[in-house]
């Protein structure tokens, strides 16, 4: 499945009641971090996704967690921690023990600023466990420690040179990570990092000499891409397929007037077929907050209903279309939680009639709905894209092709497109 993952600190618009949520990469287990009943700190807390009903496990430990602190889930249920304290980053597995919580220590990081990356790909597996990998910055450059998964502890596996953030996976075998670099004249291009050849970098986003190009989302089976960019003059959302020489292309319909788009999950087991991946957006506007899905076969975007209680930005897709959105209410301590299961039609009918805003659980906060359909149909002309295939078999051989913009002559076809 491809997963979101949405921290606390980076989510836009999320608020106290509903803080980020991490989506474990098989979709069997979530994790965030909710506010102590006390109202003093925060505390984990578990969600199992995978049941016959969702539902959700408090993980609190001897005393609150900071401000600071970071969860991330594994498959097998228990809860990676970072804490920070004394200059360092403490590592730590939480899980379900009795009535209280267990906790295994990892070993810590002489680094303030570790941050947890998303979690490996489903698929990948580690001589001592399901691999977590962390971001270090430093002084000269980014070190990506593997956290856990390793056989001595945390490990640092690879140096970046350069000021790094994002993270996301190429394969699914959790050893091509790209990374958004910026470099000393303040320009950010993606880079993939091979951890599998000591940590050899590639670049991948490279559309104009003086464009910022970042990489959202990628799909390890079709080799669907999701980026934001200004090389075609203004920041816009775009989409391309790596592997492919084809460039990137800006549709309209990903830039809708008065609304922010942000992609979070994208339809996975869709191999050699980019243009039929269907792609998760949290649309944000005058109206409030909802869901937005787009294909790149589309000529525009379908919007939906953000459901009442939505973890905002967060959700994931199964194979077979179904997008899977995680709600909460309930007070402080105590989650009611659930998982609403949409599956748009593959290509958007008419548009529907605005709905009325539905009251929400209690201690949630209902969302309103966003405009039912918006902005001039439009797409690519030939209604497909040249395809990337699988990356997992052809992970031992590759090396990352840099996506590069279109000729001027075809930039604004490229830009309907």
């Amino acid at each position: 499945m491809t997963i979101s993952t949405v921290e606390a600190a980076r989510s836009e618009g999320a608020s106290a009641a509903h803080p980020g949520l991490t989506i474990a990469a098989d979709g069997s287990y979530a994790a965030r971090l909710v506010p102590a009943g006390d109202g003093r700190g925060r505390i984990p807390e578990r969600w199992t996704l995978d049941g016959p009903e969702p539902y959700a496990v408090p993980l609190p430990g001897p005393r609150p967690e900071g401000p600071d602190a970071q969860v991330l889930p594994l498959p097998d249920g228990r809860v990676l921690i970072r804490r920070t304290a004394g200059g360092r980053c403490h590592l730590a597995l939480l899980y379900p023990a009795g009535p209280g919580t267990g906790e295994l220590p990892l070993g810590s990081v002489d680094c303030e600023g570790l941050r947890l990356l998303p979690p490996a790909p489903h698929g990948s597996y580690g001589p001592c466990g399901f691999p977590v990998h962390a971001l270090a910055p430093g002084e000269h450059g980014a070190t990506v420690w593997l956290v856990h998964g390793g056989p001595r502890g945390p490990e640092p596996v690879a140096e970046v040179p350069g000021r790094c953030s994002g993270g996301t996976w190429l394969d699914r075998e959790g050893r091509l990570l790209a990374l958004d670099r910026t470099d000393a004249a303040g320009r950010t291009k993606t880079v993939a990092v091979d951890l599998g050849r000591g940590g050899e970098v590639f670049p991948l986003l490279e559309l104009t000499d003086d464009s910022d190009d970042r990489l959202l989302l990628a799909d390890p089976d079709s080799g669907l891409l999701l980026l934001r960019s200004d090389a075609p003059g203004e920041a816009r959302l775009g989409w391309g397929v790596l592997g492919s020489h084809r460039p990137v292309r800006f549709p309209d319909a990903l830039s809708p007037p008065g609304v922010a788009l942000t992609p979070f999950a994208v339809q996975p087991g869709q191999a050699l077929t980019p243009e039929g991946c269907a792609v998760a957006l949290r649309a944000d506007g005058p109206n409030g907050t909802w869901v937005a899905v787009w294909r790149p076969s589309q000529r525009r975007l379908r919007h939906l209903p953000a459901p009442v209680g939505w973890v905002r930005g967060t959700g994931l897709w199964t194979a077979e279309g179904e997008l899977r959105l995680p709600c909460a209410g309930g007070r402080a301590g105590r989650t009611q939680c659930g998982l609403a299961r949409i599956t748009p039609s593959p290509e958007p009918g008419p548009p529907p009639a605005r709905p009325h805003a539905e009251p929400a659980p209690e201690g949630a906060s209902a969302q309103e709905v966003g405009p039912a359909e918006s902005g001039p149909a439009e797409g690519p002309a030939d209604g497909s894209a040249e395809g990337g295939g699988p990356l997992a078999a052809r992970a031992a051989a590759f090396t990352p092709v840099p996506l590069q913009q279109a000729p001027l002559a075809r930039k604004d076809a490229e830009r309907r497109s």
